[in-house]
């Protein structure tokens, strides 16, 4: 019989959190946030309403808009370890948008949850690969990541999908809408990444949250999806309890 229990966000394991076999709310949809987002210290606690649980990672190259969605999503006050960007970097951190001045360098924290009933830990990973020792630690215990795209640049997103494939870790695409950015045929944009047919691919507005929550929901939809099959597949390397 499949367990439910699953690793928490600290990589310990939590009966009930939302994993193989456990029954997401039907009412689950974008925009239903169970709390209404960060509000000084509202929402600082769970509810008791909810039934669980679930570690997910917001991943992407650099400056594709991984902070700015956990940002707009949570509902207390976001964790994010902003460093200036210096002219050390400058060789090996390629900067798709122009005028970007920091970088997360550690990690970025939020929490979402749905309809009262599935809380969500999300975890933004630093986009560079020389980063990549960080990102496996931060993966131990997730059920899934969204893959952020920037279309001006969406081959910055391989190193990305490739952490994830090794990993053995499912995954959605969500590409940030960018002002100007050029938009493409989904199809040219599957063939451009490399996605199997079923990895969800949708479209976003990190900064707005009722299209940032859809790109979420979208994501947890897939992993019910896959089904308890998947259960052995997720304990690649870095990805397993503690």
């Amino acid at each position: 019989m499949a367990s439910n229990a699953v690793s928490d966000p600290w990589g310990r394991d939590t009966p009930g959190a939302l994993g193989p076999g456990h029954h997401a709310p039907p009412a689950a949809r974008p925009g239903t946030s169970g709390e209404s987002g960060y509000s000084g210290d509202s929402g600082k606690y769970v509810s008791a309403s909810v039934r669980g649980a679930a570690k997910i990672l917001v991943v992407g190259p650099l400056g594709v808009g991984k902070t700015t969605l956990i940002g707009t999503v949570s509902e207390i006050k976001p964790l994010c370890t902003e460093a200036v960007m210096t002219e050390a970097g400058a060789g090996v951190d390629t900067l798709i948008r122009a005028g970007k001045t920091t970088t997360t360098v550690a990690l970025d924290f939020g929490r979402m949850t749905i309809d009262g009933a599935v809380v969500l830990y999300l975890f933004g990973t630093p986009g560079q690969q020389r980063f990549l020792p960080a990102w496996r630690e931060l993966a131990r215990g997730s059920l899934g990541a969204l893959v952020m795209v920037d279309t001006r640049d969406p081959a910055a997103a391989f190193d990305a999908l490739g952490n994830l494939e090794d990993l053995g870790l499912p995954f959605a695409v969500a590409v940030n809408d960018f002002p100007g950015s050029p938009r493409y045929p989904e199809a040219e944009l599957r063939g451009a990444l490399d996605l199997l047919p079923g990895t969800p691919l949708v479209h976003c507005d990190a900064r707005d949250r009722r299209s940032a929550v859809g790109a979420l929901i979208a994501l947890l939809r897939h992993l019910i999806d896959e089904g308890p099959e998947r259960a052995g597949d997720r304990a690649g390397p870095g990805n397993g309890p503690s």
